[in-house]
């Protein structure tokens, strides 16, 4: 994930220089903060937002206890982690289930924020959670919007409602009927866009909310638009009372301003954060696993639900088993490739391992998508008995592989020494008491 690299790298670069020193005095504290509060500015994160956030590290990081600590730069650290975490809304926010099922839930926000795949994303989330949702296409105004909730649907899985480029009142009106009727118990409404925010707009969804009474309003914003993403947040949230954000395009997003400043602004807490372009692409949103993001503490909770999604419980064990008999073949070699694009490729799992962001350079070239794909190919290139048996591979086999992958020799070569050097590091894991399965 790009978000914050920047400026996760400029803090990890002041309080590396904090390290330096012994016990910290005022001034040095001081200075660190100006840096901090640079920083903060340049990530583009709302100016009276970083005052205050400066302000409380400030107020806290000059007290006493860190002035006499043993470790005040782990303690400085610690403040700072514990008021980004305060800043972007203490805790996961869940969705709010109605008693008296359908659970409305009402999307809005400007036109190009990625509201209609938004509401497919979370059909498919929760969907796997056990629930039947319906989205209800409202959006009649855009060319195309129908059709392309039609699709995301559909690749989700979930039923889509809709009536043409009718009254979209009326149309949500009739969504939450249908659910009604038919044992949906959850109805995702895609409300209209603007490209700016107009007072048509403003009071067709005004009207919605009234006729349908969502349990939840969540507004749809672009992070990668900045302060006029939390101007947008601003406005809507003062016309509709929304109960939660949606950040999209977190994926692109260098500075990521927006993701501090959202909470403080318009106190309303963000529920949700897409992070890339497929339809699994979206997260519940964690303010303490984002703040060790920024602080290069990883996020390991994260990467073990995504590792959970991944990997069925049995193709686990299974691998466990290999593991432990140390019969690892490529076809389970191959099989982590696939679990890790699942997860989003080896730059979003490098990502969240702490330290991994801060403390090391990865070479783009180490983790190319490409490589993956002439792997799998080399690998498929093996009969089944060359797959479970690679030492019998000898330089005729590997002509022969090379040629049928579209590969080269060497390339051969290169990955059957990384699979047995990945087999060596399985069976020191297994060997280590710390490791356990």
């Amino acid at each position: 994930m790009a978000l914050f690299s920047g400026l996760s790298e400029k803090l990890n670069h002041i309080f590396s220089k904090l390290t330096k020193h012994g016990r910290l005095t005022e001034l040095e504290i001081k200075t660190a903060m100006r840096e901090v509060r640079i920083a903060l500015l340049e990530a583009d994160v709302n100016i009276s937002v970083v005052k205050s956030f400066v302000a409380r590290v400030s107020e806290r990081a000059v007290g006493q206890e860190i002035l006499k600590s043993l470790s005040p730069t782990q303690q400085v650290i610690k403040i700072v982690n514990e008021e980004l975490i305060d800043l972007m809304g203490s805790a996961n926010s869940k969705l709010a289930v109605d008693s008296n099922p359908p659970t409305v839930i009402m999307m809005a926000g400007l036109q190009g924020a990625g509201k209609t795949t938004l509401v497919g994303k979370l059909g498919l989330m929760l969907k796997k959670q056990g629930k039947k949702p319906l989205l209800v296409a409202c959006d009649v105004y855009r060319p195309a919007a129908i059709n392309q909730l039609k699709v995301v649907g559909e690749k989700a899985g979930c039923t889509v409602f809709e009536k043409g480029q009718g009254n979209p009142v009326k149309i949500a009106m009739e969504g939450v009927k249908h659910a009604k009727s038919f044992g949906f118990d959850t109805v995702i409404i895609d409300t209209a866009g603007r490209l700016q925010i107009d007072e048509d707009l403003m009071k067709e969804l005004e009207e919605i909310k009234e006729k349908v009474s969502p349990s939840e309003i969540l507004l749809v914003v672009d992070s990668m638009t900045g302060q006029v993403a939390v101007e947008v947040a601003d406005t809507f949230n003062k016309r509709l009372e929304v109960t939660g954000l949606v950040l999209t395009k977190l994926d692109g997003d260098t500075r990521g301003g927006a993701t501090l400043s959202m909470k403080s602004v318009t106190g309303k807490p963000i529920k949700f954060c897409s992070v890339g372009e497929k339809l699994g692409d979206l997260e519940p949103f964690y303010p303490d696993r984002m703040a060790n993001r920024i602080l290069g503490m990883g996020d390991v909770l994260s990467l073990i639900e995504k590792a959970q999604d991944a990997v069925t419980e049995e193709q686990a064990r299974k691998l466990e088993e290999k593991f432990r008999k140390n019969s690892f073949t490529l076809d389970d070699y191959l099989m982590q490739f696939e679990a890790m694009k699942k997860m989003g490729g080896i730059k979003d799992i490098i990502a969240m391992l702490p330290g991994m962001g801060s403390k090391f350079k990865i070479n783009e070239n180490d983790i190319d998508e490409n490589k993956i794909a002439r792997t799998k190919a080399i690998i498929q290139s093996m009969t089944m008995y060359e797959r479970e048996n690679p030492q019998i591979i000898n330089s005729s086999r590997k002509t022969r592989i090379a040629k049928g992958s579209g590969t080269s020799v060497q390339e051969v070569n290169k990955l059957l020494k990384q699979f047995e050097q990945t087999k060596v590091m399985m069976k020191q894991m297994k060997n280590n008491k710390m490791f356990k399965f």
